[in-house]
């Protein structure tokens, strides 16, 4: 890994690259809101590899920042301590999940789409997300970073909250839409951290001890059936009715 100068603060856009951010759709991030994504981006892979190559505790945020590019200054403007620079990877898959949920069918029973949305989200699409994933369970055996999966894990059960009671339906009782969060969000947390820990319950983990991305033992069908059996008895899968039913019991 090279070490690369630190850039010099650029001047804030004129003339027709200004113009051009101002005409850019509503919706569309900024061009400096895209920088500081991709920097924030560069530096959490780097911080990654330094944790993963010898762990947090023995990697300093000097080191992070300078082999980013970026002033020592500038890392503690994105991350208030060394361990939080891995953050956004260890949100990522999270964040896919919440996407996949909020984006499925309306018609798909909920205890579906959470199993369908943590296969899809933990299953690597190509090598460089499985390399991510592989980054992922380095993390998550790093007792430095422990804080850091707990405040992720949070707000990933906090997100799924709003989009849970969506889901649902306006008559769902909020108590068991929380449950419900918490649980889902558990049942992807402790498959996360079997995986990581070479550690599955039904003997899938291979002999060389290389925790697998794909297939038997890999975290998408572990989340599944930790979701099974997590979320199985929720009283909000059984006794919540339909859209038809709820419109029917409210019609005069």
């Amino acid at each position: 890994m090279t070490d690369r100068p630190a850039p010099t603060d650029r001047p804030a856009p004129t003339g027709q690259a200004a113009q051009a951010e101002q005409a850019a759709p509503a919706d569309r991030p900024s061009l400096n809101d895209r920088r500081r994504a991709a920097t924030q981006l560069e530096i959490a892979t780097t911080a990654a590899a330094f944790f993963a190559e010898r762990g947090a505790e023995a990697t300093s945020a000097e080191e992070i920042a300078r082999a980013s590019g970026v002033a020592l200054r500038t890392f503690y403007r994105y991350f208030r301590t060394k361990e939080e620079a891995v953050a956004p990877l260890l949100a990522a898959g999270g964040q896919r999940w919440l996407a996949l949920i909020a984006a499925a069918p309306v018609g798909l029973a909920v205890p579906e789409v959470l199993e369908r949305a943590a296969v899809e989200a933990l299953t690597p699409v190509d090598e460089r997300a499985a390399d991510a994933l592989r980054w992922t369970r380095a993390l998550l055996t790093d007792p430095g970073l422990r804080r850091v999966w707990q405040a992720v894990h949070q707000d990933s059960e906090d997100a799924l909250v709003p989009i849970l009671a969506e889901r649902c339906g306006a008559g769902a009782d909020p108590l068991e839409v929380r449950l419900a969060a918490a649980a889902a969000t558990a049942a992807i947390r402790v498959a996360l951290e079997s995986w990581a820990a070479e550690e599955p319950a039904d003997g899938t983990a291979p002999a060389d001890g290389a925790a697998p991305t794909e297939g038997p033992g890999a975290p998408g069908p572990l989340a599944a059936r930790c979701l099974r059996e997590l979320t199985a008895g929720l009283r909000l899968w059984g006794e919540r009715p339909d859209a038809a039913s709820a419109e029917a019991a409210s019609a005069p």
